[in-house]
């Protein structure tokens, strides 16, 4: 039974990965999905792959964001799903860290998440659901990931305060904070395939489930919270990470 039949929802950076597999799975459901990202090829792709509404938008400018609200504001008039999954991961020390580095992290994760938010709560209906894509780094305190790590922290207060606020409404706001997951983003992060691999086998040792998630299971959490089988669940974090922050201790 499709349990999200002409609900809309909007899946920021769902051209890719984590986006891509949401979108799928809410289609699936029934729901009318529109998927934004950067790369208008890429967007236009999975659209049409997906069955999707494909929308060009960069999380990181102000402009494209009030752009996108209007589109969807046009095309939609409503929206009962958010999923705001965009975002970027790029590591560095702190003491080599450039303001570049900062910046581009921040205006994405944070800022543009906070505005693509504000943007879209006079198109949500009420009794809706707002779902945050954040991360196990915001607690486990890895190496090189200080700013990645306080933007996903910044993102879980996010969840908190707009499940007060919007609580009148009836609208739900959770956040899921997935552990490694297998997507394309560890191809852009300019390691060599064996870093990569060396990486993902030193780190699968300490997930109690010992492997990297898939993208599929994220969506089927964004799914649940998405849909009325989480009527009775807002301003919590769901932590899909196969055991690690369990199991995080290194002997």
């Amino acid at each position: 039974m499709n349990n999200l039949t002409n609900k809309v929802a909007v899946v920021t950076g769902g051209n890719s990965g984590i986006g891509y597999a949401a979108a799928s799975e809410l289609i699936a459901q029934g729901a009318k999905v529109v998927i934004t990202g950067r790369n208008r090829v890429a967007v236009e792709k999975a659209a049409k792959e997906l069955g999707a509404t494909g929308i060009v938008s960069d999380q990181g400018k102000i402009e494209q964001i009030d752009e996108l609200a209007a589109a969807v504001k046009e095309q939609f008039g409503k929206v009962d799903i958010l999923f705001l999954n965009a975002g970027i991961a790029t590591f560095s020390p702190v003491e080599t860290a450039t303001e570049e580095h900062y910046d581009s992290i921040m205006n994405l994760n944070v800022k543009g998440v906070y505005f693509t938010v504000q943007k879209f709560i006079p198109l949500l209906n009420d009794g809706g659901s707002v779902i945050f894509n954040a991360s196990v780094n915001a607690v486990l305190g890895v190496a090189d990931s200080s700013v990645y790590a306080a933007s996903k922290a910044a993102v879980l207060s996010f969840n908190k305060v707009l499940a007060r606020e919007l609580a009148p409404r009836k609208i739900r706001v959770n956040a899921i904070s997935p552990g490694p997951v297998t997507t394309p983003l560890y191809d852009k992060l300019g390691l060599e395939q064996e870093q990569v691999d060396g990486f993902g086998a030193a780190l699968s040792s300490r997930i109690l489930l010992n492997r990297f998630g898939k993208s599929e299971e994220i969506a089927n959490v964004v799914r649940f919270l998405a849909s009325d089988d989480s009527s009775f669940i807002t301003g919590t974090e769901i932590t899909v990470d196969g055991g690690l922050t369990v199991n995080a201790v290194m002997y």
